[in-house]
């Protein structure tokens, strides 16, 4: 079952910009710019368009970092397609701590490619980056896609993707904000695509992938030293415009003789398939988990923005022993099948009633 230290990465992640290790010529496409490109279409050339092939599906495994936060056992990314040419995936620790995490087909200094946002809540406070895939290489079952900072380039903010059989292998790097002469590891994500069966509706929905232009970002960052946004008024492509996604708001009550401790914490987790057949736990389905949160046990209410639609359980834990796992003593609801439908750009209500303690 999934860790507190394993929800710390979403810290990490939204409190760092994404970078990569240094260019190796011998494994990226270098092609130059062409002079002129007219309106999108099948035929266009678009930089590292295969990646959407390619990510769909919910994804974990380990990931080992140099911050102070250290390394973590598993973190778990469900990413779908939200438009016929781009993929995301949310997730947060808490109401404060969150981010959005999408790859998307732009047009930037005269080219179709790939772009990557990354972003949202830290500690209260917001930070949005923005990158653009600059190096590909495509061969037999080795799908290789380098993003670097739209501005300050690849020794300041870059993130290699690759791609084998199924794993998934995000490398980052960072001269942590020009601090260094060379960028160097910050975190490194070694992933297993666990599920692609929740994404499947969105791929038939939008016959995904297609080659449409989302967002034109040819002037965008001219005046910016980097891809960084602090101010979310300025943020070119904001939460708020996102497609298709939907929020789903989950009230948490108690039943009778379960009075929560304030300091304790409650844990609400999302699955795509079932984690029980009657009263029966199945471990083997833990990996259709989607997007999980810890409250303070005092919240009585929480919302999940920007939710995939589709069909979900939830499940609800009170976090007594404070382990961050289902454990003897800790409370949960009784209801082991309370399902709900998010529709596209849907408002969901659900009420889960943590009632039941753990023998």
């Amino acid at each position: 079952m999934t860790t507190r230290s394993h929800f710390l990465l979403l810290l990490f992640i939204a409190a760092t910009v994404f970078t990569s290790c240094k260019h190796d010529k011998s494994n990226t496409d270098e092609t130059p710019a062409v002079t002129g490109i007219g309106p999108i279409n099948a035929s266009s050339n678009v930089k590292g368009y295969g990646i959407l092939s390619h990510l769909s599906g919910i994804w974990n495994g380990p990931v080992t970092s140099s911050t102070a936060l250290g390394s973590y056992p598993e973190w778990i990314v469900d990413f779908r397609p939200v438009s016929a040419a781009q993929v995301s995936a949310k997730n947060e620790l808490d109401s404060l701590n969150t981010i959005l995490m999408g790859f998307f087909i732009v047009k930037h200094n005269n080219e179709y490619k790939m772009a990557f946002r990354n972003g949202g809540g830290f500690a209260g406070s917001q930070r949005i980056a923005y990158a653009v895939v600059d190096s590909v290489s495509e061969t037999t079952n080795n799908y290789f896609y380098r993003f670097s900072d739209f501005k300050a380039g690849g020794n300041r903010v870059h993130v290699n993707v690759l791609f084998k059989d199924d794993s998934l292998i995000m490398h980052v790097y960072t001269n942590k904000y020009n601090t260094l002469t060379t960028a160097t590891t910050h975190m490194l994500w070694k992933a297993q695509l666990q599920d692609n069966s929740s994404a499947q509706n969105a791929i038939t929905h939008f016959a995904f992938p297609q080659k449409q232009l989302v967002k034109d970002f040819s002037t965008t960052f001219d005046s910016k030293p980097d891809a960084i946004y602090y101010d979310l008024a300025s943020d070119p492509y904001n939460e708020a415009a996102q497609p298709y996604l939907g929020k789903t708001t989950v009230n948490i009550s108690f039943g009778s003789g379960h009075t929560p401790d304030p300091t304790k914490k409650v844990f609400l987790m999302i699955t795509t398939q079932p984690l029980f057949t009657g009263f029966t736990f199945i471990p083997a389905q833990l990996k259709y988990r989607s997007r999980y949160v810890f409250l303070a046990s005092t919240d009585n209410v929480f919302t999940f923005n920007y939710m995939h639609p589709g069909s979900y359980y939830l499940y609800s834990l009170y976090d007594a022993n404070g382990d961050g796992t289902f454990s003897s003593g800790d409370w949960i609801s009784s209801n082991l099948t309370n399902t709900f439908t998010l529709a596209e750009l849907g408002n969901q209500t659900v009420n889960t009633t943590i009632d039941f303690t753990i023998p």
